[in-house]
């Protein structure tokens, strides 16, 4: 067992399953989030009993089997249960992000998003602030309209909660600038800013999510005989697709100058994995150079014979590269990125071998409890593994170090 201070970054509160049931605002409890659990027969030969069914805006019936703690009826968020789980898989702290009721969270009825949001966070409250020097769970806001989304903002930094939920696909661009007194909320309050992977973008109305679609297909791809199609399919999603998002938000946060305004702001991409940094922050700083034996002078666009030959006759035409020297703000992207992101990582050691190129501080591991594709009870062999040869104090930030010192947590020094 590592001595090290493990902080993950990745971990869910398993919710009561009747939560939202019985303490939304009546009006809205029949499209509220709810699960109910079940019990069949195997159906392959030592397989799971225990199944349980989801119930939440946008679709019905996404059924999931145990989860990783338990091998009866998923236990709900029992503080005590997790800090004994931590304990097991060697974790100091986790940082813990909503269960299923992320699919209620952020959706585009905001009245319906904001009364999941303060009913889930009224549970943090009562139910996890006493153990916060284990369990620091983020808070989920909506951002549907930014006045309620600031004053709970403020209701939960008075509670004593350090870290900000926001939706991973926004109702509006993150680069637009309605959101910058969110932005400068967190700060005022002393609140870094998380995203997880597969929130926002749910409409209460369109019964196929697109959470429930990216679900059935790969139902649907395990069940069918693999083939070359089905095999160059899979690694498309897996390898472009699914790493469009994590991309587009640090494009449009940079692009709209959000951490050239909110400098103190930290942003951190949890369960997104990290392997496509390395390329992104490559490719944004290259958005902007001219090339060594690129011609500045290489002119592009439609010709108007019938105009004069002048730059102000000849509109449509322009230096192409030119474009390359319109960065808008002081430091390279990279440099932004260097300085205030940090993506989480779970079994990646493309994001571990390139950490000298993206930074320490720009990569942190989880371990994704209690999902079945997280790595509990396994957690300290897949450290072993993954961090053989990386040098201590190296290692150490990316456990620990970095997101513990955001999160206000005494980080041991290293010996």
């Amino acid at each position: 067992m590592t001595k090290d201070f493990i902080v993950s970054a990745d971990g869910h509160i398993l919710e009561p399953t009747d939560l939202f049931l019985t303490r939304m605002p009546a009006h809205l409890r029949d499209r509220a989030v709810w699960e109910e659990d079940f019990e069949i027969e195997p159906m392959v030969a030592g397989g799971a009993r225990h199944f349980r069914r989801l119930h939440t805006p946008g679709f019905d019936g996404w059924t999931i089997s145990r989860y990783r703690q338990t091998d009866g009826p998923a236990p709900e968020g029992d503080p005590d249960r997790i800090i004994a789980d931590m304990d097991e898989d060697g974790i100091d702290v986790c940082l813990m992000h909503p269960n299923l009721s992320l699919f209620g969270l952020y959706s585009d009825d905001h009245e319906l998003s904001m009364a999941h949001a303060r009913v889930y966070n009224d549970y943090l409250i009562e139910r996890f602030l006493p153990y916060s020097s284990r369990i620091c769970p983020t808070v989920p806001v909506p951002i549907t309209d930014v006045d309620d989304a600031v004053a709970e903002i403020e209701r939960m930094a008075a509670a004593r909660f350090r870290a900000l939920l926001l939706p991973a696909i926004p109702p509006k661009p993150y680069y637009v600038s309605d959101y910058d007194p969110v932005w400068a909320a967190a700060v005022a309050n002393g609140m870094h800013v998380f995203f997880h992977t597969q929130t926002g973008g749910v409409k209460v109305n369109d019964p196929e999510s697109t959470t429930m679609k990216t679900v059935m297909t790969m139902s649907q791809q395990v069940n069918q005989p693999m083939t070359a199609k089905t095999a160059a399919k899979r690694m498309l999603t897996q390898c472009v697709m699914s790493t469009i998002n994590p991309q587009q938000l640090i494009i449009d946060l940079i692009g709209g100058g959000v951490p050239e305004r909110f400098p103190e702001l930290h942003f951190g991409l949890v369960e997104f994995n990290a392997h496509w940094l390395v390329s992104l922050m490559g490719a944004m700083d290259k958005a902007w150079t001219t090339g060594i034996g690129q011609d500045p002078d290489f002119w592009l666009g439609h010709w108007d014979a019938d105009a004069p030959a002048t730059s102000a006759g000849q509109p449509s035409m322009s230096r192409l590269f030119r474009l390359n020297e319109k960065w808008l703000y002081p430091m390279k992207p990279s440099e932004y990125v260097r300085r205030q992101f940090h993506v989480s990582f779970q079994d990646d050691p493309i994001a571990v071998a390139a950490r000298n190129i993206t930074g320490i501080s720009t990569v942190m591991w989880g371990n994704d409890y209690p999902h079945a594709e997280g790595t509990f009870r396994h957690s300290q062999k897949l450290i072993a593994d993954q961090f053989a040869g990386v040098p201590d104090d190296e290692r150490r930030a990316m456990l620990g170090g970095t997101l513990g010192g955001l999160l206000g947590f005494e980080v041991p020094a290293l010996a």
